[in-house]
């Protein structure tokens, strides 16, 4: 697939109501999620994908009751000692996105060190977002980028203050559940991605329906606002700049010309 989406995205909606369907307390839907992570994991892995980034628990979950909030938490955990001896035997580069320091001190603990044992791995990046929310994340960048003594900001400056700054541009997001919409997900990173919904809720999203996703939208042409095909949003923004100075430059000559 030449046009494969290197850098994809998912927001694992649906759990909740998968497990009222089947008559089961909502956090029986989050522990099966769970396992469907793996799956899309190492599926991830076998497209040749550059980076998987999930959204595992967003700043405005913290509005759902306790007892919820707590199986999520521990899941992270859970999730972390099930498939951390695979994450390194795959050569997985982990990392975690949000703000942390509301999570227990043993669980922040177990993602730096995993963070730091995969830093130099240059297998599939496996991202979660967790305690994540868009604004909040442009909105410190911003004040990081003037408490370092910059005064009128730029795109560069923002990117360079993100959470991850390594976290790439999203070539795809793709949500479950039937709904439509990026729910203050990646607002920076997401600028000029491609969308993708499916019906299928979290715990039913399988292998075989996320390849034929990213199969489908392989299929796309994507020009970032150029009529031109392009490869990625820089290429486009690089592009952009060149010609808007090109463009300057040929009107102060015009000007020139005029005034003599």
């Amino acid at each position: 697939m030449a046009n494969l989406p290197k850098n994809v995205a998912i927001i694992m909606d649906g759990n909740g109501r998968w497990a009222q369907k089947r008559l089961h307390p909502r956090v029986w839907g989050h522990v099966r999620g769970s396992f469907v992570v793996s799956d899309i994991v190492e599926e991830a892995q076998d497209l040749g994908l550059n980076s998987l980034t999930l959204f595992a628990f967003s700043t405005e979950n913290w509005s759902r009751p306790v007892s919820e909030i707590k199986v999520l938490i521990k899941l992270l955990d859970k999730f972390l000692a099930r498939e951390t001896g695979r994450i390194l035997e795959n050569k997985i580069q982990f990392k975690v996105i949000g703000n942390l320091e509301s999570l227990p001190a043993v669980l922040r603990s177990r993602i730096a060190g995993l963070e730091t044992q995969t830093a130099a791995h240059t297998g599939l990046k496996l991202i979660f977002a967790f305690n994540y929310g868009g604004r909040s994340e442009i909105v410190n960048a911003a004040n990081l980028a003037i408490a370092s003594g910059k005064q009128v900001l730029t795109e560069n400056d923002i990117s360079q203050f993100l959470y991850q700054p390594a976290v790439p541009e999203i070539d795809l997001l793709i949500r479950t559940s039937g709904e439509q919409r990026i729910s203050n997900f990646l607002l920076w990173q997401l600028a000029y991605s491609e969308l993708a919904f499916t019906n299928s809720l979290w715990p039913d999203f399988s292998k075989m329906e996320f390849r034929s996703i990213i199969e489908n939208v392989s299929t796309r042409q994507r020009r970032f606002g150029s009529y031109e095909k392009a490869s990625s949003y820089t290429d486009i923004a690089n592009r952009a700049q060149e010609h808007q100075l090109q463009f300057k430059e040929e009107l102060d000559q015009s000007n020139d010309k005029h005034q003599s």
